[in-house]
């Protein structure tokens, strides 16, 4: 029996040896294009930085483009308008509008709006009629003078104005949100008991 085991085996191997080898195919390397895009409205960006384990880059401005390859450093490549919006067109039209903000001022211990403030009651309204849904945050703040508690009533208050104005032009009150800060967020810092028409304000913010 051992005798025939041998020529059995060596047939095997030899069966083995004919057997053809797949040839390997080569991958391609994986790449990526990063493009710093400014905010809707803006012709100015952040920054942003590009690396891996070859290399890194800075984007500092606007329309910036790097193209990032496996097994190699990323290389800074031009990209024009037209190119962002042939490779990014659908994602940029699928984001929701970017937040927009507004400061309306109001007059001393009072709830009432200054005249220029009450002008630009209209661009908060024209902002807030373009969203399908939109979603507004309204935050009162003061100045230093008075108690710090009747402060933030009042900050509210304030708040709640501008949530009238909006529910009176058709807004929905539960898509308004209002917060009171009192004198607790001074947009210019002073000394308690310091009249700063600056800080007599509501901040608001329209997703």
């Amino acid at each position: 029996m051992r005798g025939s085991v041998l020529p059995l085996l060596a047939l095997v191997l030899a069966a083995a040896g004919c057997v053809p080898k797949k040839a390997q195919t080569p991958q391609p390397a994986s790449s990526n294009l990063v493009v710093l895009l400014p905010d809707p409205g803006k012709t100015t960006a952040g920054r942003a930085v590009v690396s891996n384990d070859k290399g890194t880059l800075d984007l500092a401005e606007a329309g910036a483009a790097v193209r990032v390859t496996s097994g190699e450093a990323p290389k800074s490549t031009a990209v024009t308008p037209s190119d962002v919006q042939r490779i990014f067109g659908d994602a940029l039209a699928a984001l929701p509008p970017s937040p927009q903000h507004f400061v309306l001022y109001f007059r001393f211990d009072s709830e009432e709006l200054t005249d220029e403030s009450r002008r630009l009651v209209q661009d908060v309204l024209s902002v807030v009629k373009q969203r399908p849904d939109p979603e507004v945050v309204a935050i009162g703040h003061t100045d230093t003078t008075g108690t710090p508690a009747s402060n933030v009533e009042l900050g509210l208050r304030r708040a709640n104005t501008v949530r009238t104005i909006l529910v009176d032009a058709g807004l929905p009150a539960s898509s308004i949100a209002v917060r009171s800060h009192g004198e607790g967020a001074l947009l210019v810092r002073t000394a308690d008991g310091v009249f700063e028409p600056r800080n007599r304000r509501v901040e608001i913010t329209v997703r």
